[in-house]
């Protein structure tokens, strides 16, 4: 009885495995069944649809990229020498005594604004002074001598060379005390012209000379602006042309000068020719000294082509342009020209009124269908 029910129990076992293997081939193959179902549907949809003829088993259509674009505008362009450098006062000069003594008066203070011939800096005179009242008498003294001389001569009773001594010792008298008078005119310090001072370098009851330096004295408008253009360019040149430039101090702002010199000589350091021109400064924005990027107008040119610069994509021997033609993307290469204020001048390779992708650009292909949209005005 027992040897029966062991094998009653081994054929039930056995039939019980086979069972489950049979209902576990049985659901994979439905799974598969329903998988393959799905992909089939999918692709009958998508060669029905565009792209792609009905039942022909293609993949489906790309949908069209949207990209931001902007349109080829005709305007007029100007050629432009780019280049750096600095900003110079037309007039500026350290002050130093034509006379040596001591320092009594100082008429200024720093950064204030003097006309010409204003008095700067007094010098002790009092010595000069004195010198000066004794040879103003000494001079009365030879103009008596030299009236009573003639009085006589007028008479005969002095001769030719009395007259002659006592007319040389009146003139010698009047030249010392004239000496005596610029030497008291010197011992104040005037301005030159007009501007503004600068730096002092000397205090009351310091003892100068010539050679020491008491003020710094330098114009204010106009101002100068000095560019050095590279040789390459020197038969653009000319004096009148416009010169823009940028200095930090006042970001976005654009200043102007007039060209009105012109450097003979290109510097052999760098190949360069220096350009200066006067910049109108009535704000005194503009001080010596200041950096400054420059562009200097050497030729204008009317009904040129322009896009954005960031339109174009540069690459390492050409620079492209996708333009869109007809829905689609078409590879344009161009010849750039003149930059100025975001846009750049195409010589060729794009006409007026295309429509330039200006964004994506590295995501472009020939052939790609685009969705133009016009670029959001910030």
């Amino acid at each position: 009885m027992t040897s029966a029910m062991q094998n009653l129990k081994r054929w039930w076992s056995t039939r019980r495995s086979l069972f489950l293997t049979v209902v576990a081939i049985a659901a994979i193959l439905l799974i598969a069944a329903l998988t393959m179902g799905r992909r089939g549907n999918a692709v009958a949809q998508g060669a029905a649809g565009p792209g792609g003829a009905a039942g022909a088993g293609g993949p489906p259509a790309m949908p069209p990229m949207p990209v931001d674009v902007d349109t080829a505008r005709v305007r007029s362009v100007v050629d432009a020498v780019r280049a750096t450098g600095r900003i110079e006062a037309v007039q500026a000069v350290e002050l130093r005594p034509d006379e040596q003594g001591r320092v009594t008066g100082l008429m200024f203070r720093e950064g204030q604004f003097v006309a010409r011939g204003t008095p700067l800096v007094r010098m002790d005179a009092a010595m000069l002074r004195a010198q000066a009242e004794r040879a103003d008498a000494d001079r009365d003294l030879s103009r008596q001598q030299l009236d009573r001389v003639r009085r006589l001569r007028a008479e005969n009773a002095a001769t030719p060379a009395d007259l002659e001594r006592a007319d040389a010792a009146a003139r010698s008298a009047t030249a010392a005390l004239a000496v005596l008078q610029v030497q008291i005119a010197r011992s104040t310090v005037r301005a030159p012209f007009a501007g503004v001072v600068g730096q002092r370098f000397v205090s009351v009851g310091d003892y100068v000379t010539p050679a020491t330096r008491l003020l710094t004295l330098q114009t204010v408008d106009p101002q100068r602006a000095v560019i050095e253009v590279p040789e390459r360019h020197a038969v653009a040149l000319r004096s009148g042309q416009t010169v823009e430039f940028n200095v930090a101090a006042e970001p976005g702002r654009t200043f102007a000068a007039r060209v009105d010199f012109i450097d003979p000589v290109v510097q052999r350091a760098n190949r360069t020719i220096m350009v200066k021109g006067l910049a109108p400064n009535p704000g005194q924005i503009l001080r010596p000294g200041m950096f400054i990027e420059a562009r200097l107008a050497t030729a204008t040119r009317a009904n040129a082509i322009v896009i954005p610069e960031d339109a174009v994509q540069p690459l390492r021997t050409a620079n492209i342009v996708w333009v869109v033609d007809k829905g689609k993307a078409s590879r344009r290469e161009v010849q750039l020209g003149a930059r100025s204020q975001g846009v750049v001048e195409v010589a060729s390779g794009v006409t007026a009124g295309e429509l330039v992708v200006v964004g994506g650009l590295e995501r472009m292909a020939e052939g790609m269908p685009l969705a133009a949209q016009p670029r959001a005005k910030l």
